[in-house]
């Protein structure tokens, strides 16, 4: 056979069809022999049970099924698992390290347009620029006069909680407008001129504005509690592009709408699609459906990201983008 002939490609594991996946399968099937669980009319169980043996590597799009523990243990071979997405919610990553099933991010592919996003949202909120434009869509700059101020930029201490590649784009940016700013992460980075807070509270506390980036684990679930929505206080603000459940989203809904935070630009929700219908009437709120890390140059990216990622793997060689998995 020659060298392009599927049956010599390395085996690639897909349990689910989805847009994601059906973006990357041109770009992949080049190179890897997609084993697409769909095709096949077995039940999913018998079909793990069937390609147990073989599979050693796994593309996990993050609107698929849960990489649980359960299919982990169903495919002994496994040794590599690359996602579709910054965050690895969808995968149980102590099982993983617990088998030595070696974990791929795409957060390379969407650092720059997510830490866009991010710094967009907080303009967003601080400028009004959201809620002024509604204003004169509804012909109020007329019959009501000027619209109230926004607050500037400029000089505003800027918490970042979680410095990896979205965060530190966010720094950079935030940076240009004439922000300090302060961060909170897994570990200090002494490298960095930022200030360093291991306690998110203590980071609220000296912050006008938090912005979330940190990837959703069991240690950072409703991190951002009412005790750090109280310590961000009446002129914080907070912005959302990491994960809705890092944020205790009632809580953050009551302080919104009892006036105890200034604002929120949230590109991520606790129950997605659902949102607080709360936030709908709140002019201080500006809401995106959870596009931050979307754009067709993003897209490009993250074909090139996984597909190095399986290269590096197959080729044992180091993961372009490998998961740190606490």
């Amino acid at each position: 056979m020659g060298d392009d002939s599927p049956s010599e490609l390395p085996t690639v594991l897909v349990l689910q069809r989805s847009p994601t996946i059906a973006l990357l399968e041109p770009s992949c099937s080049q190179k890897f022999n997609l084993l697409k669980a769909w095709d096949s009319p077995l039940p999913q169980d018998q079909f793990l049970t069937t390609h147990a043996g073989s599979v050693q590597a796994l593309i996990a799009p993050v609107h698929g099924p849960p990489i649980t523990a359960q299919i982990l243990q169903s495919l002994p071979s496994l040794k590599f698992i690359t996602t579709t997405s910054a965050g690895l919610d969808h995968v149980d990553l102590a099982e993983c390290q617990r088998r030595g099933v070696a974990v791929a991010n795409a957060s390379k592919a969407f650092a720059e347009d997510a830490a866009d996003m991010a710094v967009g949202l907080f303009i967003d909120v601080m400028r009004k620029i959201s809620a002024s434009n509604r204003y004169v869509r509804d012909g109020l700059w007329a019959t009501r006069g000027d619209y109230p101020l926004g607050s500037k930029i400029g000089g505003k201490t800027v918490g970042i909680v979680g410095l990896g590649n979205i965060g530190l784009g966010v720094a950079k940016r935030l940076e240009a407008f004439g922000c300090r700013v302060l961060y909170n992460s897994r570990s200090e980075r002494p490298s960095l001129s930022y200030r360093y807070y291991s306690d998110v509270c203590e980071l609220a506390a000296e912050s006008d504005a938090l912005i979330i980036c940190c990837a959703l684990t069991e240690q950072t679930h409703h991190m951002i509690n009412k005790e750090v929505l109280c310590a961000l206080g009446r002129e914080g603000v907070i912005v959302n592009v990491g994960r809705g459940a890092i944020i205790d989203e009632k809580e953050m809904v009551r302080c919104l709408v009892r006036g105890e935070i200034a604002g929120a630009g949230l590109d991520v929700f606790e129950n997605e699609p659902d949102v607080p219908k709360e936030l709908f009437g709140l002019d201080n709120v500006v809401l995106s459906p959870h596009q931050a890390v979307v754009t067709p140059e993003s897209m490009v990216g993250l074909s090139e990201v996984v597909t190095e990622n399986l290269e590096a793997f197959f080729s044992n060689k180091p993961l372009l983008s490998p998961a740190v998995i606490i």
